[in-house]
């Protein structure tokens, strides 16, 4: 299953370096034979807790070569959870 594997990826990359991913929502393959995935995060979480707000959600776009390795990432959007996401 190479889709696992992306997305295995995605959450080691993610979790290492950014925050780990609350849903990833996207797996598409690249005309490169790469991929683009899309990834939401919970951002600054015990902030939000401490001051007894709504969660925030990033929207990522991350792409990954054909060797399955992350080459590029960035937000595309901030909301709170409870806000409806709509995706373009």
């Amino acid at each position: 299953m190479e889709i696992k594997k992306i997305m295995q990826a995605v959450n080691d990359f993610f979790g290492e370096h950014v925050a780990p991913p609350h849903k990833i929502t996207s797996v598409e393959a690249t005309e490169d034979e790469g991929w683009r995935v899309i990834v939401e995060v919970i951002e600054e979480r015990e902030y939000m807790k401490k001051y007894a707000k709504d969660e925030m959600l990033g929207t990522y776009e991350c792409f990954l070569n054909k060797e399955k390795e992350v080459i590029s990432f960035k937000r595309l959007d901030v909301r709170y959870r409870s806000a409806i996401g709509i995706e373009a």
